[in-house]
């Protein structure tokens, strides 16, 4: 019902909901969830390591793949297009795809690890199931959608004819919808909401990073996506938005080891670059999984060193 549209509403905020078992089984839910995200990857015992292309929009299709090669053996697991790029005429969906994977598997036979791309389907739905199936044709198991802009029903219908695929979600928009404090709809709700209809992946906030959210809300959209379900598959929680080699060891304390995390500037401004950044990115997590301080690895590790000279150890703002 239109409730939040109503003469007689001035506010109306949801904050929680539950829905019966009938209900929840009537959705499809997610084909791959965290363990089998953890299995396609080979990833088993840490957190994923993540990036997004930057700039946003403007690199044509040779750059944006070298970027993403350099990503990739410098140490991260996972490789994004931005929410902003689709199909512009300097970077064509088609051309992009064919040669982002080209260097994602140049990537794994030199490092020996498994590599994901998720380029973003988002458009309107005949042209996102176009796309999914050519990214399906050229081996790639990822696709992204920019969730709130293309609909529950599509997110759904898509989840029901690509289950072989897995769908990361990104919430672009959200903020329009959940952030108002006395208006919409709370994020931990969309996020039940997404993990019903297929998600596999689903942006929750950061609480060190940039975005809005404290660490109570970010705990409870992740507590929407892994709680017990009648059996649904859990979804993994992706951590985006102004971080940076110096945030990990906090991210661990918040997340623990179920979480994707994402890095656009805090990979690609290292002062050596993308790969070095990426770097720096497996160095961090790696001295947070053996609890050593992050300023005791540097010492050893040059480009955690140079990463932490630059952004240090605290987040935007604080």
């Amino acid at each position: 019902r239109n409730i939040f549209g109503m003469k007689a509403v001035e506010y109306l905020r949801l904050e929680e909901v539950s829905f019966p078992e009938s209900v929840v089984k009537a959705y499809p839910g997610p084909s791959y969830g965290i363990e089998g995200v953890r299995r396609l990857l080979r990833i088993h015992d840490r957190p994923l390591v993540g990036t997004i292309i930057k700039p946003k929009v403007g690199l044509p299709t040779e750059m944006h793949a070298e970027v993403a090669y350099r990503a990739w053996v410098g140490g991260v697991d996972i490789v994004k297009d931005d929410e902003n790029l689709t199909d512009q005429w300097f970077n064509r969906f088609e051309d992009r795809v064919v040669r982002t994977l080209e260097m994602r598997d140049r990537a794994e036979e030199e490092t020996g690890e498994r590599k994901m791309y998720m380029p973003n389907v988002t458009a309107p739905y005949p042209e996102m199931v176009r796309r999914a199936e050519f990214v399906r044709e050229q081996g790639g198991e990822y696709i992204m959608i920019d969730v709130v802009i293309a609909g529950f029903s599509a997110v759904q219908a898509m989840r029901r004819e690509f289950q072989d695929m897995v769908i990361h979600a990104h919430r672009a928009m959200h903020g329009a919808i959940t952030r108002p404090p006395f208006h919409g709809i709370k994020m931990s709700v969309l996020a039940l909401i997404y993990r019903m209809l297929g998600v596999d992946q689903l942006h929750v906030g950061t609480a060190v990073g940039k975005m809005a959210e404290g660490k109570e809300e970010v705990l409870s959209n992740v507590r929407s996506l892994t709680m017990d379900l009648y059996g649904l598959k859990k979804t993994f929680p992706v951590a985006s938005g102004g971080l940076h080699p110096g945030l990990v060891p906090a991210l661990l304390d918040i997340f623990g080891r179920d979480v994707i995390i994402q890095a656009g500037g805090g990979i690609h401004g290292h002062p050596d670059g993308t790969e070095k950044g990426a770097t720096a990115m497996r160095q961090a997590l790696d001295a947070a999984l053996q609890g050593i301080p992050l300023e005791e690895y540097a010492s050893e590790h040059e480009e955690l060193r140079k990463a932490l000279e630059k952004w240090g150890t605290r987040s935007p703002g604080s």
